[in-house]
């Protein structure tokens, strides 16, 4: 398989889940759940490390946080800077047998470019007054002149919820109760499902927003999220909606750019080369907003540094492009491989339907522009309703795009420097 170019993958081995995006001194560190040398997960995560000028141009670091000194596992958490006491990181430290039940643990950098990290002590655990099957995820933020950290939490009644706890000094932490909570039974406007992996809160045009990973036992589902208010620590949803379609999307870590516009990243699965040895990806960044309660993700602008000039819709695009259409209903686009088609976008019924190999995918769409960015064996399509994330079947020939009705705009994506996902530094 054709590895992606504007999509970071691992140069061996298994990555999943982004967090602790950074943009810190003039670059972008980026966090992520990596097993080294294989290729499915394994408990004994670690926290990978990649920096980059921009968000495309990632090269691999050496591993930040490895499992010992009381961690069998390094898992999912995030990053905050207080200032200029430097950066602590807060991860989920987990142990055989009971993986599911984390603690929440930091550890601080002790140089200026963050390659090396003092694991510290651990600052939360389940709470005993709730019947806690699965603790994890913490996702830490300022709230005026303290912290809040919200983790990721699954009921055995079924609730999923995140709990909270606050602090002064990020050393000490209070736990709160329940910040967020919604029962697997709760069906409409969407499903939420059991446990919440990876809740994180923010501010987004005068609104506070939760997005979650949707987790059913032991089945990742898709990203949902609720626009409401968020107030003594507590997160109040007005509207509930789905972000996400299909299989890939899931797990996004919430950061903010360079120019402080909030973003998601999304861990990409089903991308993978068993002869090369690596697997999963990281979706193109998107750029969030709101459109009434409507949760909005559009790739992130940094992507538009890459693009090349207009092509005709039916002429080499590469097997990277950038491609803008405004369907009408009836209308369809067909990415070919070669002489293979590996991809159909259909509007019909008020849906978008994407026909990708084997599985076909359809999400609500009520007209608006839609943007697909091709990538060798990833294809990812945003609209106002929401995204999907797909990987496609390339073969080493160039990729083209037909539509019927209103031509799509096609531009490659191309790149003139090696960067991208360069080697190690040692």
């Amino acid at each position: 398989m054709t590895r992606p170019q504007f999509h970071f993958t691992a140069e061996s081995g298994w990555i999943n889940d982004p967090h602790g995006i950074t943009f810190h001194d003039g670059r972008y560190d980026v966090f992520y759940q990596y097993v080294p040398d294989s290729m499915i997960w394994s408990p004994n995560c670690h926290w990978g490390h990649a920096v980059g000028s921009d968000l495309f141009s990632l090269r691999h670091l050496p591993v930040a946080l490895a499992p010992g000194d009381g961690d069998d596992g390094i898992w999912t958490g995030s990053l905050i800077q207080d200032g200029n006491e430097g950066a602590t990181i807060f991860y989920t430290s987990t142990s055989a047998p009971d993986h599911g039940l984390g603690r929440i643990r930091t550890a601080s950098a002790n140089d200026d470019d963050w390659v090396q990290w003092d694991k510290g002590p651990v600052v939360a655990e389940a709470p005993h007054d709730l019947d806690v099957a699965v603790y994890r995820d913490p996702f830490v933020f300022r709230d005026g002149d303290q912290w809040r950290m919200f983790v990721g939490c699954g009921l055995r009644d079924g609730t999923a919820a995140a709990v909270g706890y606050r602090s002064g000094d990020l050393e000490v932490w209070t736990y709160e109760g329940i910040a967020a909570s919604r029962s697997r039974d709760e069906r409409s406007p969407v499903w939420t499902g059991s446990l919440w992996e990876c809740p994180q809160l923010f501010e987004l045009d005068g609104r506070h927003v939760l997005v979650t990973s949707v987790w059913d036992d032991d089945v990742l589902h898709h990203v949902a999220y609720g626009v409401g208010t968020f107030e003594n620590g507590r997160f109040t949803a007005d509207a509930w909606g789905q972000l996400t379609y299909g299989r890939s999307y899931y797990a996004p870590s919430f950061f903010r750019d360079a120019d402080g516009r909030p973003c998601l990243t999304f861990w990409m699965r089903g991308v993978r080369d068993a002869a090369e040895g690596w697997s999963s990806a990281h979706s193109v960044p998107h750029v969030l907003s709101l459109d009434g309660t409507a949760l909005v993700a559009r790739p992130h602008p940094d992507l538009d540094a890459y693009l090349g000039p207009i092509v005709d819709s039916d002429a080499d695009l590469g097997l990277a492009g950038d491609v803008r259409w405004e369907p009408r209903p009836g209308d369809e686009l067909i990415v070919r491989s070669g002489d293979r088609q590996v991809l159909r976008l259909e509007v019909a019924g008020g849906s978008l339907v994407v026909f990708g190999g084997v599985d076909t995918w359809a999400m609500p769409h009520d007209g608006g522009a839609i943007r697909l960015v091709l990538d060798g064996p990833t294809a990812e399509i945003s609209t106002g309703s929401g995204i999907i994330g797909s990987t496609i079947s390339v073969v080493e020939a160039p990729l083209t795009v037909t539509a019927s009705g209103e031509q799509p705009v096609v531009r490659a994506l191309v790149r003139d420097d090696d960067s991208f996902s360069a080697s190690v530094i040692r």
